[in-house]
C-alpha cells in the first residue's frame, strides 16, 4: 500500500478547500454572465418526447422484473450483504484491526482490469476514497446484473436497457463529480479553485462552439494542420465530382506493381485515418511497398446533397474511380480496399458487378466490414424504428444528419475513455486537451446525405436485407453477394466495437471466390492503424473457413506484430508484374490540386 502521508495520496484540508470553493464563486457567476449575454439566437432545438425510446424499454424492463419478486428481493439481499461487508472492511481499515503485521484488507470488489477511471493512488491509500469506489463498483454490478437477468424481454430491448444502464452507470462514477475526485480535490486547493474556473470557461467555450450543445473537445484542435503535419502523404488530386475527390500518391520505388491500387474509405468519418502521420500512414507504406495508391477523398456534404443515395455514392466513388484510374494508368483491373462502411459499399458493388460480368476489380479486401448485420454489436440499439424516424425527421429539415450525430453514438460505446475522461480532464482539473493525432482525426466529424443515410439504415442495420439473394436492388438490378468470385482478403479486429469480428467473419461463408480472413489485436480503428514498426498487437490466421467463427479461432496460429505483411503477401498475387513508376496525373487526366486536397479540409465544428 501507499503511504497515507505521501504527497501524490494527500487530501486536502477542509478548511483550504472550502475557501478555494468559495472563491469560485464570483468569477464563476461573471463567466456564465457574460457566456449568456452572447447567446442572443435561439435556443437550439433538443426534439419532442423520447426519440431514443428508452423510457418504453426500462419501463418493459420494469414490468418483467416486477412479475418475479423473488428474483428482485434475492438481488438487494445480495447487494445489502456486499455492503455489510464493505462498512465491516472500512472499520477495519479505520480502527487498524486488520493485524499488527499491518497487512492490507482485502478489497469486497476489485477495479476492472483496464479501468483508468480509479488510478490516482487514493482511491486504494484512503480508507474514505476507497470505500466510495467499491460502493459505487457494488452499485454499479448490482444495477448491470439486474437488469441483464431480466427474464421475458426481446433482444433488442434487452440490449437497450443494458446499454443505457451502462451509460447511467458511467455517468454517476464518483471520478466524475467534484468533491468525490481526490485528483480534483488536491488540484483545486493547490490552484485555489482555478482549475475549476479554467475548467468552467473550457466548458462554456465547447457550448458556444457547440452552439448551444456541448461539444467536448477532445484534442488541441489548433495544433494540427492537414497537409502540413497530418495527412502529409505526397500525391495529387486528379479527379473530382460531386461526392469525392480522387488522390493519387506520388510513387517513392523505381518501378511499381502493374495493378493500381484503390482504397475506399468510410464517409462515416475521413479517409485521413490511413494517413495520419508518416510513421504509421497505412497509404505511405502501401506506396513504399510498390503500389500504385489512389485513395477516394468523400466531400463532407451540405444540403444541396440531400438526394444522394447509396446508388450514387457508387457510381460517383468506385465506378468513377475505375473510369479516372484506367485514364491516368492504362489498367483496366484494380485491387482494391474497402474500409468500415466503404467496405459494404464495395460488396455491393462487386454484387453488381457479378451481376452485369463487370470484372475490372482483380481482388478486394475489406477493412472491419460488415455485410451480415445480424449482430451488429451496440449500434443496433440505435436503430429501430421509432428512433430511424426521428432521424429522418432530422434529416428532412436540413438534408442531411449532423455529423456530431453519429460522433455522439460512437463515443458512447466507450463512454468513460471518448466521454468522461475529458470531461475531468478540460472541465474539473480545467486542462487543455492533449494534441492527438487520431482524437483530431476522430473529431473531424463528417455528414451524411439523408437519401444515403436512411437507405444505409433501413436496408442494412434495420433489415439486413444486403446478406439477403435479391434482397437489395442496385439501378433496377437485384444483387446476390454469393455470386461474388473475386479473391477477398477480409480483416476484422479482435476488440471491434463497432464492426464485431464475428459479425465480420459471417462473410466467409458468403462469397464464392478464394476468402483469406485475418483478425487483428485490438479494435476498430487501432487494430487497421498498427505498422509493422510499432511492434504492437498480434494477429490470427487459419486457411480453413469452418461455419462458425469460435471453429475458426480456436484452430487460428498467432502471429505477433502488424498484419500489414501478411496483408502486403496476398495482394502482391494480384500484382500482374512491375512497371516503371508513375507519377500522378501522368497520362489523361491534369492534376487538379495537391494532395490532401480541397474535399477534406471542410471541417463542421
Amino acid at each position: 500500500m501507499h503511504d497515507e502521508s505521501s504527497p501524490e495520496g494527500k487530501l486536502p484540508d477542509p478548511i483550504e478547500l472550502s475557501r478555494a470553493v468559495a472563491g469560485i464563486a464570483e468569477r464563476s457567476q461573471r463567466l456564465v454572465s457574460e457566456f449568456l449575454s452572447k447567446q442572443t439566437g435561439e435556443a437550439p432545438s433538443v426534439g419532442m418526447g423520447d426519440p431514443l425510446n428508452i423510457a418504453g424499454a426500462f419501463f418493459e424492463m420494469t414490468t418483467k422484473l416486477m412479475l418475479d419478486p423473488t428474483r428482485l428481493v434475492q438481488a438487494q439481499v445480495s447487494l445489502w450483504s456486499d455492503y455489510m461487508q464493505l462498512w465491516q472492511r472500512t472499520t477495519e481499515r479505520f480502527l487498524g484491526t486488520n493485524g499488527a503485521a499491518a497487512q492490507p484488507v482485502e478489497p469486497v470488489i476489485e477495479t476492472p482490469k483496464g479501468d483508468k477511471r480509479f488510478k490516482d493512488p487514493a482511491w486504494q491509500d484512503h480508507a474514505v476514497f476507497d470505500f466510495i469506489k467499491q460502493s459505487y463498483l457494488l452499485s454499479a454490478r448490482f444495477l448491470q446484473t439486474t437488469v441483464r437477468e431480466v427474464e421475458g424481454l426481446d433482444e433488442k430491448t434487452a440490449k437497450k436497457v443494458d446499454f443505457y444502464t451502462r451509460q447511467f452507470v458511467d455517468a454517476m462514477a464518483p471520478s466524475n463529480f467534484v468533491l468525490t475526485n481526490p485528483e480534483v480535490l488536491r488540484a483545486t486547493v493547490e490552484s485555489g479553485g482555478e482549475n475549476l474556473v479554467r475548467g468552467l470557461e473550457n466548458m462554456l467555450d465547447d457550448l458556444e462552439r457547440g452552439k448551444g450543445q456541448l461539444a467536448i473537445r477532445m484534442t488541441d484542435t489548433e495544433a494540427f494542420n492537414l497537409g502540413e503535419n497530418i495527412a502529409t502523404a505526397p500525391g495529387k488530386v486528379i479527379y473530382q465530382n460531386d461526392l469525392m475527390q480522387l488522390i493519387q500518391y506520388a510513387p517513392t520505388t523505381e518501378t511499381v506493381r502493374k495493378r493500381p491500387l484503390l482504397i475506399v474509405p468510410p464517409w462515416i468519418n475521413k479517409y485521413y485515418i490511413l494517413d495520419l502521420k508518416p510513421k504509421n500512414s497505412f497509404i505511405r507504406w502501401a506506396v513504399q511497398q510498390g503500389h500504385t495508391v489512389f485513395v477516394i477523398s468523400w466531400v463532407n456534404p451540405g444540403g444541396d446533397l440531400a438526394e444522394k443515395s447509396f446508388e450514387a455514392y457508387m457510381d460517383e466513388g468506385p465506378f468513377a474511380a475505375l473510369d479516372a484510374i484506367e485514364a491516368v494508368t492504362g489498367e483496366p483491373q484494380v485491387n482494391v480496399i474497402g474500409y468500415c462502411i466503404g467496405g459494404t459499399l464495395l460488396a455491393a458493388t462487386l454484387a453488381y458487378m457479378a451481376k452485369i460480368g463487370d470484372r475490372r476489380f482483380a481482388s478486394a479486401t475489406f477493412f472491419t466490414t460488415m455485410v451480415d448485420f445480424a449482430e451488429a454489436g451496440e449500434l443496433s440499439v440505435f436503430i429501430d424504428e421509432e428512433q430511424i424516424q426521428a432521424l429522418e425527421g432530422r434529416m428532412r429539415e436540413k438534408g442531411y444528419l449532423e455529423g456530431s450525430n453519429m460522433a455522439n453514438s460512437f463515443n458512447m460505446l466507450r463512454a468513460n475513455d471518448l466521454i468522461w475522461s475529458f470531461v475531468i480532464n478540460n472541465y474539473l482539473l480545467g486542462k487543455e486537451p492533449f494534441p492527438f493525432d487520431l482524437l483530431f482525426w476522430n473529431s473531424d466529424a463528417t455528414r451524411m446525405p439523408c437519401a444515403m443515410h436512411s437507405f444505409y439504415l433501413r436496408n442494412m442495420y434495420q433489415e439486413n436485407r444486403l446478406v439477403r439473394p435479391g434482397g437489395i436492388s442496385i439501378h433496377g438490378e437485384p444483387i446476390d453477394l454469393t455470386q461474388i468470385q473475386t479473391p477477398v482478403f477480409i480483416l476484422a479486429t479482435k476488440e471491434d466495437h463497432i464492426a464485431p469480428w464475428k459479425s465480420s467473419y459471417a462473410a466467409t461463408q458468403l462469397y464464392r471466390g478464394p476468402v483469406k480472413f485475418c483478425l487483428a489485436g485490438s479494435g476498430h480503428i487501432a487494430g487497421v492503424v498498427n505498422p509493422p514498426e510499432a511492434q504492437k498487437y498480434q494477429y490470427w490466421t487459419n486457411p480453413k473457413l469452418p461455419k462458425q467463427p469460435d471453429a475458426w479461432f480456436e484452430g487460428a496460429t498467432v502471429q505477433p506484430g502488424s498484419w500489414w505483411p501478411e496483408w502486403d503477401k496476398w495482394v502482391e498475387k494480384f500484382a500482374s508484374g512491375t512497371v516503371p513508376a508513375r507519377e500522378p496525373g501522368c497520362g489523361k487526366l491534369t492534376p487538379i490540386e495537391d494532395a490532401p486536397g480541397s474535399y477534406v479540409k471542410l471541417r463542421i465544428t
